[in-house]
């Protein structure tokens, strides 16, 4: 065997704890795939003193990160810090620009800086690799970008965000609301003490840009993500759509409309005979239709340590077999922004959910505004009373322009009826 390829973890949390962990039990059999062992020879991280449930004795640690850059003894570095800006987003250029490769699992850094740092490991002939970053232990990345390569992909959607997929899978089983079922998964761990990157959407959106810009070759554009979260759903929506053949499920969504790109992370109503309607739990699915290989899907863990660290050493054994090759799916250079497609222009069938005062006319007001702005309703359901005497109005429409259905609630904004804005959220079809 060649010389071993050097590695130096910076962040020592669950993933880079799992990363040793990984090293150590399977290097035997990592070094014959990879044509060469692979040795982790440094190690740093904000607290030298913590145990993180693994011997650090035999690594060399190093106080100050920045130094992993210009270290001559490292190849390779494994980022592992978090956050798009600040010592993870500095030592990976710096890493870059010295000629070391870079492994991450920071999908905030290349949601928002992918395309500076992609330039920089092409020039350099290096690599830049981030496969944990989406979708966890699922070989998401590689598929797109290699897998599928010889496909033009006509959409690319999915369940990004396990935390998410676990809070509405919950209250769909057990009939809870949303914030009694987000403070258990804040005390089973699912969820972050401030959990607002997930269950708002943020965390889904930085994925799908990742993404969009695999499948369809457009420059990373993370601003133009039209982005909303979970928090307002209710048990009630949840029991709704489940009446009407649907399971509520937070997906991200991209493909390109004459030219332009459409890119969405929202809740949908998924019809029940879809794949994605029996994702359950903090699985993530990634859906990705080709226009030679049809549908594929990629399913899995989408974190932990093991899945996460099995997706960092699956790039590094790319790079001591000498991948190098482009970041996404095509030269940096050659990657432009495409113009973002307006939400608007699309047609489909939407849910909308109001609370509304207990009293005459009300149903009226809301169908007269819906008529006005030339949306059709489909289906209607009144329930019961709240607890706080409100009435919940829930309604399917029929396929209609989104502009007009945004037009149709503007009509409603000052009406005295409602007791909060409206819920909308669409339904999942072939034209999405």
């Amino acid at each position: 065997m060649t010389s071993p390829l050097r590695i130096a973890l910076a962040g020592l949390g669950t993933v880079g704890s799992g990363v040793i962990r990984l090293v150590n039990e399977n290097g035997a059999m990592i070094a014959q795939r990879a044509g060469r062992p692979i040795e982790i020879v440094a190690v740093t991280a904000r607290d030298r003193n913590r145990d993180r449930g693994v011997d650090l004795s035999a690594y060399r640690w190093v106080d100050d990160m920045n130094d992993l850059a210009t270290d001559p003894e490292v190849d390779c570095v494994v980022e592992m810090i978090g956050g798009s800006d600040g010592p993870a987003y500095n030592l990976t250029r710096n890493s870059l620009l010295h000629g070391k490769s870079v492994v991450t699992a920071n999908k905030a850094m290349i949601a928002h800086h992918g395309m500076e740092l992609a330039g920089l490991a092409e020039d350099q002939n290096i690599a830049l690799k981030y496969e944990a970053a989406v979708a966890g232990g699922i070989p998401v990345i590689k598929g797109l970008r290699d897998g599928a390569s010889a496909n033009r992909i006509e959409r690319v959607y999915g369940i990004l965000n396990g935390t998410c997929n676990y809070i509405l899978t919950t209250m769909e089983q057990h009939g809870t609301d949303f914030e009694a079922v987000l403070k258990d998964a804040q005390e089973l761990g699912y969820a972050e003490a401030d959990p607002s990157f997930d269950i708002d959407g943020v965390d889904a959106a930085h994925k799908l840009a990742i993404l969009a810009a695999l499948s369809f070759g457009t420059a990373v554009n993370f601003d133009a993500v039209d982005v909303a979260g979970i928090r307002n759903i209710m048990a009630a929506d949840i029991g709704q759509a489940k009446a009407l053949g649907y399971r509520i499920r937070l997906l991200g969504m991209a493909r390109l409309d004459g030219g332009k790109l459409f890119q969405r992370v929202n809740p949908y109503l998924v019809p029940e005979n879809h794949p994605l309607a029996h994702i359950d739990g903090s699985t993530n699915a990634v859906v990705a239709e080709g226009n030679f290989s049809g549908r594929l899907m990629f399913q899995g863990a989408g974190a932990g340590d093991g899945p996460t660290a099995s997706a960092v050493v699956a790039d590094l054994i790319d790079i001591a077999r000498g991948d190098s090759g482009t970041v996404f799916s095509m030269p940096a250079g050659e990657m432009t922004c495409s113009e973002p497609a307006e939400s608007g222009n699309r047609t489909g069938k939407s849910y909308i959910r109001f609370i509304v005062a207990d009293k005459p006319g009300v149903l009226a007001e809301i169908t007269a505004a819906m008529r006005d702005a030339d949306v059709s309703i489909e289906s209607l359901i009144q329930t019961q009373k709240t607890a706080e005497g409100s009435v919940l109005i829930s309604m399917v429409t029929h396929q209609s322009l989104e502009r007009d259905v945004v037009a149709s609630l503007d009509k409603l904004s000052d009406s005295s009826s409602l007791q909060g804005a409206p819920v909308v959220m669409h339904l999942l079809s072939d034209q999405d």
